[in-house]
């Protein structure tokens, strides 16, 4: 599950300010670019509509070098704008009843958040389990993998998402383990259900799943102290070819930022290997939304940005945390419910999103969720 990220000011004086979310939230000052595209400055000035009587005189034109981020952001610009009118487009996502929480037995442990309801911060240490620790890591990961299959096997007309919701609740229950997002800040459910243009944090409820709807289904186990966290898109019925490559895509992107990692290797080249990727096959990244270091905590530091950014740090050996990017068609500027929660593209374009908990080891990353 993700943390959020948050620009509170386009002011480069603009404070950092960290809160955590299920994917945890994020505003960094030196975002302040966004919004500004860069311009090449011309010593020449054109008047319409008026003959020009003045001697012919050599033009000095001059420009200025724009780099590879700026220019990103200017084609991202492009592409929302050519886009919007142009992408199919499922009716729009409408709340459904959203039921009682679920009952999980007394005896099956919780993680330190549930009883206090409030939402934690962000821990700042990194989740380095060791060697016992790893091992007890792998069975939240494996359990975490298993139920995200049998999640998508529900996936079909008709089901609703609070179906799929108490189907997940009693496969993790029954494992001895408990759904972590169940209290975490208040949220109701026990698993995210995200459908169409749904970024992420759906909360399940009575709406019908229709033939051709994509939903992102994020599952978190806590299981003997440890969380293991993963999610996947699937496909409703039939679905629109346009929407199956966005899923494609979003699924090479998280493979490509799985396989820069590594003991040593800086965090940003994740955001770089995944926005290279996205922008080539015409999609844009979602930058509100990062992955988290997990393990006994749900969130905490490394925070995982999937853009571009010069974020400083270095991977290191025996470390987990999480990847999970969100691509869009359309824009990735964002509406919330009232809810506080689920989280809608502005446009109304789909979304979708991937997750895996990564292992680093010496030469490479081991992917945990996996069965």
């Amino acid at each position: 599950m993700a943390s959020t990220v948050f620009l509170s000011s386009f002011s480069p004086s603009s404070s950092l300010q960290l809160r955590s979310s299920f994917n945890g939230e994020y505003v960094s000052s030196s975002r302040s670019f966004i919004g500004a595209a860069p311009f090449a400055s011309s010593s020449l000035s054109l008047l319409s509509g008026q003959k020009n009587s003045y001697p012919q005189r050599k033009l000095h034109v001059s420009a200025k070098k724009v780099s590879g981020l700026e220019e990103a952001i200017r084609i991202r610009r492009m592409r929302e704008l050519e886009k919007t009118s142009k992408v199919r487009r499922n009716p729009p996502l409408r709340r459904g009843r959203v039921s009682p929480r679920l009952l999980v037995p007394d005896h099956i442990p919780r993680p330190p958040y549930v009883e206090s309801g409030v939402l934690p911060d962000i821990s700042p240490e990194f989740q380095i389990p060791g060697p016992e620790g790893i091992v007890k890591m792998r069975a939240a990961c494996e359990l975490a993998a298993r139920v995200l299959n049998f999640a998508g096997t529900l996936v079909k007309p008709s089901v609703t998402t609070n179906e799929i919701d108490k189907a997940v609740h009693d496969m993790i229950v029954e494992a001895g383990a408990y759904p972590s997002p169940l209290g975490y800040g208040g949220f109701p459910k026990s698993v995210c259900t995200s459908v169409n243009e749904c970024m992420c944090h759906g909360i399940p409820d009575s709406r019908q799943l229709q033939s051709g709807d994509i939903i992102n289904i994020d599952v978190t186990v806590y299981l003997d102290g440890y969380h293991g966290d993963t999610s996947r898109t699937f496909f409703c019925g039939e679905v629109d070819e346009g929407f199956k490559r966005l899923v494609k895509v979003t699924e090479e992107c998280l493979e490509r930022g799985i396989a820069v990692c590594k003991d040593g290797a800086s965090f940003k080249k994740i955001g770089k290997r995944i926005s290279e990727h996205a922008e080539k096959n015409g999609y844009n990244v979602v930058e509100r939304f990062v992955g988290h270091g997990v393990g006994p905590v749900f969130h905490s530091e490394p925070l995982i940005y999937h853009y571009r950014n010069d974020g400083p740090g270095q991977m290191v050996e025996g470390q987990t945390f999480t990847i999970e990017p969100i691509l869009t068609i359309g824009t990735t500027e964002c509406v919330t419910w009232p809810d506080n929660w689920t989280t809608l593209t502005a446009d109304g374009g789909v979304a979708a999103q991937c997750e895996h908990t990564i292992l680093i080891t010496r030469t490479g990353a081991e992917i945990l969720t996996k069965c």
